[in-house]
């Protein structure tokens, strides 16, 4: 074979085994229904370290030892940056979380009523990196859970491609690599303004019903729509 063949082939091979990222990539947030009043209220998200000195949400869904160690975790792409000091969001909707959720058996886990009442806030990244570049906000997102020790972190879109997209669009995360790159996370520092939020994606017609009486009084309506796909 000739050399320009063998290269040709080798940058093929190497064009497969790199993940794309998705032309219009989203990012999901999952909290209790009933966090929703509370969340319009104050205008949007706000990160685990705020939240923990505000006492708690509402309705929690979280692993306490867990959102206490991202507390003090770094975020090694911004110098003085814990991960608590962010919120978080996945780049899938039936998150690895959502699923301990559903199983309602991990030790960790105080939250024991599934995820019927889960609600999934979706946000456009373009968007929102748009707006956080714009007012000077620092984001940033791993390669795999920001909450472990190994994390690797990035700050800039070009690097997308070095999340692993096809662990992130898997349902099947039985494999340790797998499992390792669909958890992957997006991170907006402080808070996430709810206006930045385009759609919201709900179990059931019961909990839509909740999330629109929930919502009712906000200047900012995103679509809410039933996702059968987004759950398990």
């Amino acid at each position: 074979m000739a050399f320009g063949s063998r290269l040709s082939s080798i940058c093929m091979a190497l064009e497969t085994w790199v993940s794309k990222p998705p032309l219009k990539p989203c990012v999901y947030h999952i909290t209790h229904v009933a966090n929703l009043p509370a969340i319009v209220a104050t205008g949007g998200l706000v990160s685990d370290a705020m939240m923990i000195a505000r006492g708690g949400p509402t309705a929690g869904i979280g692993m306490l030892g867990i959102k206490g160690r991202r507390v003090s975790l770094p975020v090694t792409c911004h110098n003085g940056d814990n991960v608590g000091d962010f919120v978080p969001f996945y780049f899938c909707p039936r998150s690895i979380m959502l699923y301990v959720i559903h199983c309602a058996n991990h030790p960790d886990l105080t939250y024991r009523d599934g995820q019927g009442p889960i609600v999934h806030l979706e946000a456009d990244l373009n968007a929102v990196v748009a707006w956080a570049n714009q007012q000077g906000r620092r984001w940033a997102f791993s390669l795999s859970n920001a909450g472990a020790h190994y994390a690797e972190f990035r700050a800039s879109l070009q690097d997308l491609g070095d999340v692993d997209w096809d662990a992130v669009a898997s349902t099947d995360f039985r494999s340790a690599s797998v499992k390792e790159g669909k958890q992957a996370e997006f991170l907006l520092h402080g808070d996430f303004p709810w206006m930045l939020v385009s759609q919201i994606g709900v179990a059931s017609h019961a909990v839509a019903t909740q999330a629109r009486a929930a919502i009712q009084r906000a200047v900012h309506q995103p679509n809410i729509s039933v996702q059968p796909a987004w759950y398990f």
